[in-house]
């Protein structure tokens, strides 16, 4: 098949479920922020969400990679229900665990991610949340790696309506506190009991076979530390807005965070479609150029993209809010770059995976989030949230530029001068912006075009050629 299409139908294809998931509490954010009062009840709402990702990814341990991978070394239905049922209950085990420290220790994380020890009732909410998210990353997934696509498709449709459905009467009675994380918790039990319903099968006590768990605990377990990277990258701004500034900005900056979401759709299709793109064309002729000019085209998209963000990000956010949650326009278009950033860098890494070389990831992203947390350190205190999504997209920056720089040093990966005019196009663009200010939108628009300008005539060739291999392919 051609690579061009086999990339695109993977993009559009495999990503569904993941952008279902994601747009519709992206569509019921104003609606939801307009039914709190005070900024700083949402900011208590995504930080108990914060806390929720960190303890259910700390329970799961990577032990859902695991399964996956292992759920397809044999084609004997007894050994696959052995792999579920020992994954099942290795993962009840250290789920409880943490579900007991987390009570056990809910005065000081309340103080820490919540501003103060009075909210530890949402660390209740938040570890049986935890718990129930744990489980239902083991109990549905049979379904997907049945390829079951239909019943994925709708569990992602039905998971945040059924949410907004709770959240919103709570809302509606001034339960603004608990309204969010306490909707959360009872869909999230209800998902699980429907997957435990149609996937029971698959688990049973008798079949825990500790052999296999040793093999699954040597995949898994080393996936943790990227893991904790990524949570420093996503979600230790919010922890750090909390403690330096107060639970209302971290507020101001969840919602400011959310329009991140948009390109969280973008990354969402990629992340379904690109594993299966990567492996399929790893031992073709011209694997290297390939794989830089998909860098080099996403690059250049994203940074299209970006600059009308930072052209529009203030209208949008003024129409679209009310009050002081206006002021996530600030951040808005730092965290909609970032992770587009961070899907570059997926590009560029799978270059270490080709040849078996996995632990430069970790160097590599551990650097960019060191330099992610000193900034947040001096930046938050000088010029509040928005040096948090400075942060945060510099710490992406680093790591994208520290990995190209080693794989075009190991003859992996080719960088042509006009991607790096983009980059510089893309950068001075930026200053720019933020010296003309957010009020002049049609300048700031003007700029933007003439950014994007740039980039096809940098690409005019490039574009030409992609045309005439998509009409090939078309006409055969």
């Amino acid at each position: 098949m051609n690579k061009i299409k086999l990339f695109i139908e993977n993009f559009l294809i495999y990503g569904m479920g993941g952008i279902i998931n994601k747009i519709i509490p992206l569509i019921m954010l104003p609606v939801v922020t307009r039914l709190m009062p005070d900024t700083k009840y949402f900011g208590l709402s995504d930080m108990t969400n914060t806390i929720i990702s960190l303890c259910s990814a700390l329970a799961v341990m990577g032990m859902y990679d695991a399964m996956y991978r292992m759920f397809f070394e044999k084609e004997d239905d007894n050994y696959k229900k052995d792999i579920c049922s020992t994954a099942f209950l290795f993962t009840s085990a250290s789920s409880l665990a943490v579900f007991g420290l987390m009570l056990l220790f809910k005065e000081q994380i309340a103080q820490y991610f919540l501003g103060d020890s009075q909210y530890n009732f949402l660390v209740y909410i938040g570890a049986f949340a935890a718990l129930a998210s744990a489980g239902n990353s083991i109990i549905s997934a049979p379904t997907r790696m049945q390829n079951k696509r239909k019943i994925f498709l709708i569990a992602n449709t039905l998971s945040p309506l059924l949410s907004y459905s709770i959240s919103i009467p709570l809302l509606l009675n001034g339960h603004y506190i608990i309204a969010l994380p306490a909707a959360g918790l009872l869909s999230g039990i209800i998902i699980e009991t429907v997957f435990g319903l149609l996937n029971h099968k698959w688990f049973h006590l008798k079949r825990f076979h500790l052999g296999y768990l040793k093999q699954m605990l040597a995949i898994a377990i080393p996936l943790l530390p990227n893991f904790l990277i990524y949570w420093v990258f996503n979600s230790c701004d919010k922890l750090m807005i909390t403690n330096l500034l107060n639970v209302g900005e971290a507020g101001i900056y969840s919602v400011g965070s959310k329009l991140g979401n948009a390109s969280q759709l973008i990354y969402q299709a990629f992340a379904g479609g690109w594993q299966y793109f990567a492996f399929s064309t790893m031992k073709e002729d011209g694997q290297v150029k390939t794989n830089s000019l998909v860098f080099e085209y996403l690059g250049v998209i994203s940074f299209g993209c970006s600059v009308f963000i930072f052209a529009l990000a203030h209208p949008i956010y003024s129409l679209l809010f009310t009050g002081d949650y206006v002021r996530g326009y600030i951040v808005s278009p730092y965290l909609f770059l970032a992770p587009l950033l961070q899907m570059l860098f997926q590009v560029a890494s799978n270059q270490f995976l080709v040849i078996k070389k996995t632990w430069p990831n970790l160097f590599i992203l551990t650097s960019g989030a060191i330099v992610n947390l000193i900034l947040n350190l001096v930046l938050i205190p000088a010029i509040g949230i928005e040096g948090a999504a400075v942060a945060t997209l510099t710490g992406y920056a680093i790591a994208d530029i520290v990995a190209v720089i080693v794989l075009c040093r190991m003859k992996l990966m080719v960088i042509r001068g006009r991607f790096i005019v983009s980059v510089l196009i893309t950068a001075a663009y930026i200053i720019l912006s933020r010296i003309i200010g957010s009020q002049m939108v049609l300048l700031n628009l003007a700029a933007a075009v003439g950014c994007c300008g740039f980039f096809l005539l940098l690409y005019k060739e490039d574009m030409k050629g992609l045309t005439a291999k998509l009409k090939g392919t078309h006409q055969k």
